[in-house]
């Protein structure tokens, strides 16, 4: 079958990629980002360079037409925020795409929208208040003592306040978009991600969050069994009929009490720990088979955002000697043996998102999705 991954500059794309490859699949990668990650691969037969879904958002799907079309591809796979921009053109495209419409995404994406839908169902989230202006900002204060604030779209955390006082949150904010106010809660920090297919979940991986890049994006991986998470997912996901990758992130309070705090509709490094499970490829196209889970307890790490992001916080937060344990007892993501240009070449990427990043004054991490984000537009 011809496979067509959208994201190539994502390491969970490069594992996606190898694993539909060994099953036997041909796969082609298309990606706006030039020298990407995946695109040295020998799991890839032929990559595609595409315009920018974010910006040039018509002229990307003209060229994902082209590209299957004239490729025969039978299923597209997005895995960013790109998902957001092809959800937007899904009558377009003439393959069948693994992701919901736009206006199903968003239910999941605008963490106000996922709030309500889930309180809806009897789901349990923070409380929330959905903030607009300042008198709202006021509001949440007068609510909350402690609180975090978030714009309703924003991924990695990047823009998230953790524990603001008043007068910083009066200064930071820009109320050129919406944001929630949540109250903070203490605990324990875990992500998933599932596989789902008309509202059943054929594979499913649970992580806690140990180290990151920045406040939110976790760069070690380990799966655990926890069936709170896993019922959590389970019942969004039947509630909503999902089809598509899913990945939501919580919080557990020393009490036992599982809190959802947001969804990503889109692969997340979850896929990582699924990987190399022989039924995994399977779990995107029997929608009847049964829930896999990880079948190894390995650690897996992104390396290079190990030693960039993780060991100098992990100085300065007095945890060195976790952070020496954790990455000589990971395996890389990206390193492959029988695979080894995409870990040789990877500089490429990131040069280029510290290039960007310094052109327009933000930082790495948000420079790597600036071409792909999705922030609520029509």
């Amino acid at each position: 079958m011809n496979i067509l991954l959208t994201g190539g500059r994502a390491p969970v794309t490069l594992d996606l990629a190898r694993a539909f490859h060994r099953a036997g699949h041909t796969v082609f990668t298309a990606e706006s980002l030039r020298g990407h990650l995946s695109q040295p691969s020998n799991a890839i037969k032929a990559d595609f360079a595409v315009p920018t879904p974010r910006q040039e958002t018509e002229a990307f799907l003209w060229a994902l037409k082209q590209i299957i079309e004239q490729n025969q591809i039978h299923l597209l796979i997005p895995t960013c925020e790109e998902v957001f921009h092809i959800a937007k053109g899904l009558d377009s495209l003439p393959c069948r795409v693994f992701a919901e419409p736009l206006s199903k995404l968003d239910k999941f994406h605008n963490k106000w929208n996922f709030v309500v839908n889930a309180t809806e169902h009897d789901l349990r989230v923070p409380e929330t208040i959905f903030i607009r202006n300042q008198d709202d900002l006021l509001h949440a204060f007068a609510h909350w003592r402690e609180l975090a604030l978030k714009p309703v779209y924003s991924r990695f955390a990047s823009r998230t306040l953790i524990l603001p006082s008043l007068n910083q949150a009066l200064s930071t904010l820009i109320f050129d978009s919406p944001w929630v106010a949540q109250a903070f809660l203490r605990g324990r920090h875990y992500c998933s991600y599932s596989v789902c297919h008309n509202g059943h979940i054929t594979a499913h991986a649970a992580y806690p969050v140990t180290f990151t890049a920045g406040q939110g994006a976790a760069v070690v991986f380990q799966h655990v069994d926890h069936p709170a998470v896993f019922e959590w997912a389970r019942t969004f996901v039947e509630k909503f009929n999902v089809t598509g990758q899913m990945a939501f992130d919580f919080i557990e309070t020393p009490k036992g009490e599982l809190y959802a705090l947001e969804c990503n509709p889109r692969a997340t490094s979850g896929a990582h720990l699924l990987a190399s499970h022989p039924h995994f490829v399977e779990a995107f196209f029997n929608p009847d088979m049964d829930t896999i889970t990880p079948v190894s307890g390995r650690s897996y790490m992104l390396a290079p955002a190990m030693l960039t992001y993780s060991l100098p916080a992990s100085i300065l937060n007095g945890r060195f000697l976790h952070w020496l344990k954790t990455f000589f007892t990971s395996d890389d993501v990206i390193l492959d043996f029988k695979d080894p240009l995409p870990f040789l070449l990877q500089f490429r990427s990131i040069f280029s998102y510290l290039s960007l990043a310094r052109r327009m004054g933000i930082s790495a991490l948000q420079a790597s999705t600036f071409d792909i984000e999705w922030n609520g537009e029509g």
